[in-house]
Parts: structure tokens; sequence; C-alpha cells
């Protein structure tokens, strides 16, 4: 049996009826959370309007696949993102109906760019797992002068412990030759 692919024509005026169905959209609107109690007529409303979305979309979507060398009969996803890379007034869609890609594109840009020379993988501001905040010439706990900062669970919840590591930390980074193996005098205050 053939599908039924005529169009259906945009009303020109509302006419109490809609083509989606009104009980599914108002199920929509009461599984959000944000919407205490809606109307039948709000309810209404948001159908034609979505309705009138749609039709607007397709519009732009078969607008495209005409413009082509070869025009379709059939509008395809690449068409609707076309239509919302090149309109305006659909840009808001650009997110949720993004261009098509070949696969090793997008295992590209997911992989983000390699890092080379010595340089972190961690962006500058940002922090490891471990709680270190690389540098690039590989101090601050990476490279041949990485030392182990890490708090162990018992010491986690300590502030104390918390704090000796830190300092321990940044007398290493500036270049002392404290190990944290090493029994170390308490910080003298200079006047």
């Amino acid at each position: 049996m053939p599908y039924n692919t005529a169009p259906i024509p945009p009303r020109k005026e509302a006419t109490g009826t809609t083509q989606l169905p009104l009980s599914r959209v108002k199920k929509m609107i009461q599984v959000d959370s944000d919407i205490h109690a809606c109307s039948n007529s709000a309810a209404f409303v948001i159908t034609v309007a979505t309705e009138m979305f749609i039709q607007h979309l397709s519009e732009q979507a078969h607008n495209v696949v005409r413009s082509e060398k070869k025009p379709r009969r059939n509008i395809q996803y690449r068409d609707l993102a076309n239509a919302v890379a090149h309109h305006d007034n659909l840009e808001f869609l650009v997110d949720i109906v993004p261009k098509t890609m070949p696969y090793k594109e997008a295992k590209k840009i997911a992989a983000g760019p390699s890092k080379t020379n010595g340089e972190s993988s961690v962006e500058a501001g940002q922090t490891t797992l471990v709680g270190i905040k690389p540098t690039v010439n590989g101090t601050n706990g990476f490279g041949a002068g990485a030392h182990d900062t890490s708090l162990d669970d018992d010491e986690a919840d300590d502030p104390n412990a918390q704090l000796e590591k830190e300092s321990r930390r940044v007398r290493l980074s500036t270049g002392s030759t404290i190990s944290e193996g090493q029994n170390q005098a308490p910080d003298v205050e200079m006047k």
C-alpha cells in the first residue's frame, strides 16, 4: 500500500482543530515541573504555534531542496541542517540540528588538538583529577621533577594535613630541595 505523501496545505485561519494530537501536547506540558497548571486554550495555542513552526522549518528546508542542481521530492536531514545554517531566524537550532560530517572529522574534533613539545593537555587554569595545576615546562607535578602531593583517604578529612601538603608543594615548585620523606625543622619567621 503506497504512503500518502500528498502535502497538507497550510491553513489560513485557525479552525479549532489541530494536526498534532492535543492530548499528547497536554501530557508534555504536565511533565514539565516548571508549569503547575495549563488551561485548554493555552495548550491549543502551543499546539498551533508548534504546527506553524514545523511548517516554517519545512518550507525553508524545501527551499534548500529546490535550490539544488537536481531538485528532489523528499526533504532529508541535510536539507534541514542547511536551512538552519543559512537562515538567521533559525540560528537557535544550530546545536540541535548540526550539519552532518564524516566520522573521521567527528573523531578528530572529539579528540581535540594534540599537544606536542612537552605541552600539557590540560588548559591553563584547569586542574587534573589529582588537583595539580600544570605549567608548560614540566613543573608543579609534571615532568622529571614530579612529586606526589596527593592526599590519602584519612588525610583528606584533615585540613591541617592538606595545608601541610600544599605548603610542601609550593616550596618544591620554587626550587627547594626538601623532599617529603625528610624530617624538616619548622619554618622560622625572620623579623
